[in-house]
């Protein structure tokens, strides 16, 4: 058998087994004729919007992924610069007092709560 007839033949084969498949066997030309216009238009919806849409989409994912695994650069480089800054002492020494005091709050209020 050549190489033209067995190919044909397996595509024989291919348009058998999707009709029997979806039961378009039993349908009217006319009617196998309208369903397979509505799944061509449908996967030809959807190849476009693939084609279309998905590389945004994953190039928005990646740099989301990014974003999470590395935080903001503009981020990091405020925080570098304050602790850079002459005036870093004194924020430092400004939020020790703020923890400390938290903490002093936090103890006196459980104090409290056990004297209820």
């Amino acid at each position: 058998m050549s190489m033209v007839a067995s190919s044909f033949r397996w595509l024989q084969r291919k348009k058998y087994q999707y009709e029997v498949t979806f039961s378009l066997y039993m349908l009217t030309p006319t009617e196998k004729f309208i369903f397979n216009s509505f799944l061509f238009l449908f996967f030809s919806m959807i190849i476009i919007a693939m084609t279309l849409y998905l590389p945004q989409h994953i190039a928005f994912l990646t740099n989301r992924a990014w974003f999470y695994y590395n935080g903001d650069e503009n981020g990091k480089t405020v925080v570098q610069s304050v602790l850079e800054s002459p005036t870093s002492t004194i924020l430092v020494e400004k939020i020790k007092e703020t923890v400390v005091s938290g903490g002093n709050v936090a103890g006196s209020t459980i104090s409290r709560a056990k004297e209820l």
